[in-house]
This record gives C-alpha cells, structure tokens and sequence, in this order.
C-alpha cells in the first residue's frame, strides 16, 4: 500500500505539462567605447577608488605607499610581496590582523563597477571580508559590459565560490546616513594592471 506522499507524487507525475526547451535569453549587447571608464565611473559611485599603476618601481612599493600604516599586507597574487603570502594561511582566523589584503580579480563589470572574484583568486575566502582594505588588481581589458556578460563567464560554472565586489562595505539604516566600511572592508581599491602570461593569465580571460 503506498502512501499517501507517494500517491501524491504520483499524481504529480501524471499531470505535469509537457516539457518545453528553454527560452533563448538575449545578449542585450550594447557597445561601450570606454569600458575602464565606464567601470571606473560606476565604482566611484559605490565608494570605491581607482588608482593609477606605478609609473616605476614596483607594484609592492605602490601599495606600501597608499597605506603607509598598514603593519599586514597579506598577497594573494605574486605580482605582489606582502609580509604574509595567503597561500601560507592554513586557517582564515589567522586573517583577522590583515590590514591590506591583495588580489587580482579575474574580470570587471563595467554597468556596475564590480570585479569577480572566486577561492581561486582568494586562495582564502575570508581575506575579502577581515582585511581592513582591499586592494584589486584588475586588467583593464578584461571588463564585460553588464551583469548579462558576468553571468555567462565560464568561471561562474567551475568555482565553488565567486563574488562579484562592489566598492566597500556599506550601510544605511543607521538614521539614514550611508556609512561605509561598516561589516566588512573600509576600502576599495582598484590598480588596472595588464594581467601576467600564463595559465593564470589564461583563467582570467575565460
């Protein structure tokens, strides 16, 4: 004798319409001229900030001037030497004293000003949210338009995690004032830097 869920399942089974291929979904192509331009406007608009490449010298000692106080700058990317490499954090508690947290992202969103992050670029999760700043290096020809191009990036179906960052952290419930750097970072940066060759180079370009 079956059950009443059973019989219920059952009864579902039967009278389910008949199977239809999926919708198409358009690509809402719309071309963008400036796409760094457009992606530096929109994350200005979310409280983050731009800041040019070094001129000379290198990447390390740019980052080192912009936070001059910072005593931890942990790096997630070897184009930069922090004073804790991520690669070496066993425990993402061992994160809670970052003051300077560094990744490259694998892509921007020019519509909203936001770069893509996953464990791969990460190495660890957490350094995204305990770090006191977060400094992104980004290639600035790998920007997509809009959140229709992000979606459709290959990273999104190989990652078990992916972020897609905008500017600090941020909220306005208290009085209706806008605080940033409230829960999590207290600053964005962004450094357009061309991405390095080779297989790390051939993830971001997915």
């Amino acid at each position: 004798m079956s059950s009443s869920r059973q019989t219920i399942l059952d009864r579902v089974r039967r009278n389910q319409p008949a199977a239809l291929p999926l919708p198409e979904v358009p690509g809402f192509d719309r071309p963008l001229a400036a796409p760094f331009e457009a992606f530096s406007a929109a994350l200005a608009r979310m409280g983050g900030t731009v800041i040019d490449p070094p001129s000379e010298g290198s990447l390390t000692l740019h980052i080192r001037k912009r936070f001059p106080t910072a005593r931890v700058i942990c790096s997630a990317t070897p184009e930069v030497h922090g004073t804790r490499d991520a690669s070496l954090v066993g425990n993402p508690a061992e994160l809670e004293d970052v003051d300077v947290g560094v990744v490259r992202a694998a892509f921007g969103v020019a519509e909203t000003g936001s770069v893509w992050l996953s464990e791969r670029e990460f190495i660890v999760n957490a350094l995204g949210f305990l770090s006191q700043h977060l400094v992104v290096l980004l290639d600035p020809a790998a920007i997509v338009p809009d959140l229709h191009h992000a979606y459709r990036q290959r990273g999104f179906f190989e990652a078990r995690y992916a972020v897609l960052m905008t500017g600090p952290s941020a909220t306005a419930d208290i009085e209706g004032v806008l605080i940033r750097g409230a829960q999590g970072i207290r600053s964005f940066t962004v450094i357009p830097v061309t991405a390095p060759a080779g297989p790390q180079a051939a993830h971001h370009a997915a």
